[in-house]
């Protein structure tokens, strides 16, 4: 999607293009991160905080009926008001009857220039999981997460067989011609990666457009959402510049499958890994 400043006109946009994905075949749908506003974190405006709702609250209970109706898995990126003062950057997990089965709090949480969330959202507070819905069991990571393959391993270890990452990520203009494919590749291999690492799916989604709610160069988001599949392979990957809704068939046999050829799960070696708690090993 390409969002603008106009929420209930994301909001809108997002329900016709969920009921689009249903009618194609659908049974799960993802949003992209922060989808019902432009990507507000690049400066630090106090003004935005005002987006921000409660889980419950009006928007999660409206997809929830909206799940109910299509009989869908929706999951749904929310900028989260947990108390005054208190943010988290969320993707509410809605099941096809409707149900909030919970919602995931982004974890890694980046402060780089026009990626200024830690003046947003506090870093989520309830760890890495995974909820069974009418799909099988499923993960949720945001963005930033992505490039983590601890996050990756904790939530797979949970039993998720597909994760998802909704996502705003992009270019800064000044940057792209030097830089851009090369950011663009690192982002896409390290998921793959993921896929192949823990015999899963991975499903990231991002949004497309040019946005500059602070004024200057602002941000061009580079789109190209994708699917792999647990060897790796790309199944399924959106354009660059136009909106779409991107359909992917899971075959959830192909998880087993790969976790029993390739059992990286089995021949992990669970007894060396503390020092990974600490920061920087001298």
């Amino acid at each position: 999607m390409r969002c603008s400043e106009r929420v209930e006109d994301n909001l809108r946009r997002a329900e016709v293009y969920i009921t689009e994905a249903v009618k194609k075949g659908a049974r799960i749908v993802c949003l992209q991160e922060l989808f019902a506003s432009v990507y507000f974190c690049q400066n630090l405006n106090p003004e935005w905080f005002k987006l921000a709702e409660t889980i419950p609250g009006p928007m999660s209970e409206r997809f929830c009926k909206l799940a109910k109706k299509l009989k869908v898995v929706i999951l749904l990126p929310v900028f989260e008001k947990a108390a005054p003062g208190l943010y988290f950057n969320s993707c509410c997990v809605i099941d096809a009857n409707g149900a909030l089965l919970g919602a995931y709090r982004k974890m890694h949480i980046p402060h780089d220039p026009q990626f200024e969330e830690k003046y947003y959202f506090a870093p989520g507070d309830r760890g890495f999981r995974a909820w069974d819905t009418a799909v099988g069991r499923i993960g949720v990571l945001i963005c930033w997460d992505q490039w983590y393959p601890e996050g990756a391993r904790l939530t797979a270890m949970h039993g998720a067989g597909i994760l998802f990452y909704p996502t705003a990520i992009g270019w800064m203009p000044s940057e792209k011609e030097a830089l851009g494919e090369n950011q663009h590749q690192s982002w896409e291999i390290i998921q793959r990666s993921h896929a192949v690492a823990n015999g899963c799916y991975v499903a990231a989604v991002n949004r497309i457009g040019h946005e500059a709610p602070a004024g200057g160069q602002g941000l061009e988001f580079w789109g190209r959402s994708f699917v792999a599949g647990p060897m790796g392979q790309m199944v399924a990957k959106a354009s660059t510049d136009q909106e779409e809704v991107l359909m992917a068939e899971i075959d959830t046999d192909a998880i087993r499958d790969q976790r029993e050829w390739w059992p990286f799960l089995r021949d992990r070696r669970v007894d060396a890994y503390g020092d990974l708690t600490q920061r920087f090993l001298a």
